[in-house]
């Protein structure tokens, strides 16, 4: 009887204020949205950053035994290796290094790279495709000249990449895009706390004499707060659903069917990247209505 009760002003309430639910949906499925938005571009970032490194870094390729380069003859050897290592750390332009092998190089293709990406790949595609390299960290990300000539040149060195004048762009605009969505989605979650605290305020006016009633039976404060607790609840799931569809649309829409395909030389984002965006987006919009809701309820129905 009692649960019957609570639904049955559940229903009266979402009626009732049907208007206001409707922009509180629509207001955090837009904010949702952007914040899934930037979470999937700050993604995108740190794959891009993974795969070419960041604006501070070169990276240096050993030799293998697909290598071509006249410094190279065959798998870069032990002693070549050693003496790379210390022209890298007596360089006063470099401030670090780390060495990425081709087992950690292979385990990163796979990580960054689509199936579809890595199923056109030779069958015989393995970390012995890949060469180990040594990621320099700069000290000045524009004094780079002086470790590329000093490493270039020596035996088994198959090439020095410095990447940073291309991605420097993707990174500045990754960051554009992701800040202008996070700041947005901020106003819009202010927005919809508002209209959150409104709906509240004028579901507890309308229920003003059956509040008073439960009041004087001795109804508990949860059980007075639990139909305003689920419209929040319910006006979540809706802004959470349309959101995450959303999202979904521009993974499938935009990255998968467009962007991956002109852009083929960036590591994209993928299912496992939306799945924590949407799991991100399902924690934050319920906690945008039911954390209000609970404080607001104590001070208009005073329980």
């Amino acid at each position: 009887m009692q649960l019957r009760y609570v639904f049955s002003e559940l229903r009266q309430g979402l009626r009732r204020n049907l208007t206001m639910h409707i922009a509180v949906v629509l207001t955090l499925f837009v904010s949702l949205t952007l914040v899934g938005l930037g979470l999937l571009l700050n993604s995108e970032a740190k794959k891009a950053e993974d795969y070419f490194g960041d604006l501070n870094q070169i990276t240096v390729f050993l030799c293998n035994d697909n290598s071509t380069a006249v410094t190279c003859n065959g798998d870069v050897s032990p002693a070549q290796k050693k003496a790379i290592l210390k022209v890298v750390e007596e360089n006063p332009e470099v401030s670090g290094y780390h060495i990425e092998s081709q087992k950690e190089a292979y385990e990163k293709t796979k990580d960054l790279f689509s199936d579809e990406y890595l199923a056109s790949l030779p069958d015989n595609f393995g970390p012995k495709s890949l060469r180990e390299s040594v990621w320099i960290d700069l000290k000045d990300r524009d004094e780079s000249d002086g470790i590329k000539s000093a490493v270039e040149g020596l035996d088994g060195v198959h090439g020095v990449r410095d990447s940073r004048a291309l991605v420097r762009p993707i990174f500045q605009t990754l960051d554009t895009f992701k800040i202008g969505a996070y700041g947005i989605a901020g106003f819009l979650v202010f927005a919809a706390l508002l209209l959150v605290a409104n709906t509240i305020r004028l579901a507890a006016f309308a229920r003003r004499r059956e509040i008073g009633i439960m009041r004087l039976v001795g109804a508990s404060s949860l059980y007075i707060s639990l139909p305003f607790l689920l419209e929040a609840l319910v006006t979540a799931a809706a802004g959470v659903v349309m959101a995450g569809g959303a999202l979904a649309a521009f993974m499938y829409f935009g990255v998968e069917q467009r962007i991956s395909q002109q852009i083929t030389f960036l590591p994209w984002i993928g299912l496992p990247d939306y799945l924590q965006a949407l799991l991100a987006v399902a924690i934050l919009g319920p906690l945008l209505t039911l954390i209000p809701t609970l404080l607001l309820t104590r001070k208009y129905l005073k329980v």
